[in-house]
């Protein structure tokens, strides 16, 4: 059988494929933080709201096996592109209603069942078309244009709506910047219809009945994998203090002085986000490809998870002394990215190499994603509730505690696969 990835060169659709997976999941988790930071909600609203909205990361196991059965990966990729752009837009409307609030998080709704259903197609076509090597050779280019898509919605249009709040106002800022959102977002849809793999076709389900029995597989098989319950307690924990970080982070830099926060402007935090962050994410994502591809993930997964958790560090150290300069601050947050882009790459590709694999690789790769963002939305969904109640200094030390687990974890646990990256 021909190698797909011969046919359609990788570096054609696999870093437009990971910008549009990764900008929804951004603009909800960080951007729209910011967003609703501006017009006046609280954080522990903000926090609450923002993280539950993303229940479908979660959920999108329960219907992944569905993208087994219909159509190709990319007829979903590029269906869901379109879908998720339109609704950009449609938030862009609501923001002018009264009661914009509830309107906005019904429509992020949308966004997160769309943007998670694009995920489990997206990572069907990169398992199906690249091959172990290639894939350890693509892991970085494929963190790094996430994280790309990351910066521009956290940082480069963060400075972008600051500047426009000076000549517009709040309110016209924010919707130009999701009325561009979805731009983006449909432009990528027409791209990828030229430029990228089907991922393979759908396996053949003649009824309601081979399709339940096609999901009920689908689950077992998953849950009898060896290992499988230290696997998921990895893939929970290593994320889980940035999952109480991640949120309040850019609330914490917009909050006043008085208020233990460092009172930075809305195109301030955009600078600090778009260019130290940026930097540091793509080249902390790009080297750790190739670091890994050289060691191997085995030798290299507990340095990954101290790059990813230990610069948390430097949001306390903030906290604490509330500087004032700019550039002390942007020095402290590429620490934080490089070490951040560093350390996911771990993640990403132990849920590739050792729980993915087997029949239902693109499902079963969609489970160990879904409870990934468990692991992340729980504690989001805190974050704004334990920082109001004990202040952002005593939190982001909570934070660091938090980080704990994940070094147990790591520590412990099991690889059933050949390290095949190194061979």
């Amino acid at each position: 059988m021909r190698n797909l990835s011969q046919i359609t060169n990788p570096a054609r659709w696999v870093p437009s494929l990971y910008f549009a997976m990764g900008l929804p999941f951004v603009i909800l988790a960080t951007t729209s933080a910011i967003m609703f930071k501006n017009f006046g909600i609280s954080d522990s609203q903000i926090a609450f709201w923002t993280s539950l909205v993303m229940l479908p990361w979660t959920l999108k196991p329960l219907w992944s096996p569905l993208l087994e059965m219909f159509k190709t990966r990319k007829h979903f990729v590029v269906a869901t592109q379109f879908l998720t752009g339109i609704t950009f837009c449609l938030v862009a409307l609501t923001l002018q209603l009264p009661d914009f609030f509830k309107y906005t998080i019904a429509l992020f709704a949308v966004v997160a069942f769309s943007g998670s259903t694009h995920d489990i197609a997206a990572d069907g076509v990169y398992l199906n078309v690249l091959n172990p090597e290639l894939q350890a050779k693509y892991i970085g280019w494929q963190g790094a244009f996430y994280n790309i898509a990351k910066i521009l919605a956290g940082g480069a249009f963060v400075y972008f709506a600051g500047q426009l709040e000076i000549s517009f106002g709040i309110l016209n800022a924010w919707v130009i910047v999701m009325t561009c959102f979805g731009v983006v977002l449909i432009t990528a849809a027409i791209y990828h219809l030229k430029y990228l793999p089907s991922g393979g076709s759908a396996n053949q389900v003649h009824s309601m009945k081979d399709g339940m029995a096609t999901l009920w597989d689908v689950i077992k098989t998953f849950f009898q994998k060896k290992n499988i319950i230290w696997f998921i307690l990895f893939i929970i924990f290593y994320r889980f203090a940035e999952g109480h970080a991640i949120k309040i982070a850019p609330l914490f830099f917009k909050a006043t002085r008085e208020q233990g926060g460092l009172g930075l402007t809305t195109s301030q935090i955009g600078i600090v986000y778009g260019i130290f962050g940026a930097i540091a994410f793509v080249l902390g994502s790009i080297l750790a490809g190739v670091f890994v591809s050289r060691r191997g993930l085995k030798r290299s997964i507990f340095i990954l998870c101290a790059f990813f958790n230990i610069p948390f560090a430097v949001y306390a150290l903030l906290a604490l002394t509330q500087p004032q300069n700019l550039y002390v601050i942007g020095t402290a947050v590429f620490f934080e990215y490089f070490g951040y882009g560093f350390g996911f790459v771990g993640l990403m590709l132990f849920m590739m190499q050792q729980v993915a694999p087997g029949k239902y690789k693109t499902a079963h790769y969609a489970f160990a994603t879904g409870i990934m963002n468990l692991g992340f939305m729980i504690p989001s969904m805190m974050s704004g509730f334990i920082s109001d109640w004990i202040g952002y200094k005593l939190f982001f030390f909570w934070v660091l505690v938090a980080t704990i687990p994940s070094f147990l974890v790591t520590f412990l646990v099991p690889f059933n696969n050949p390290d095949s990256i190194t061979e």
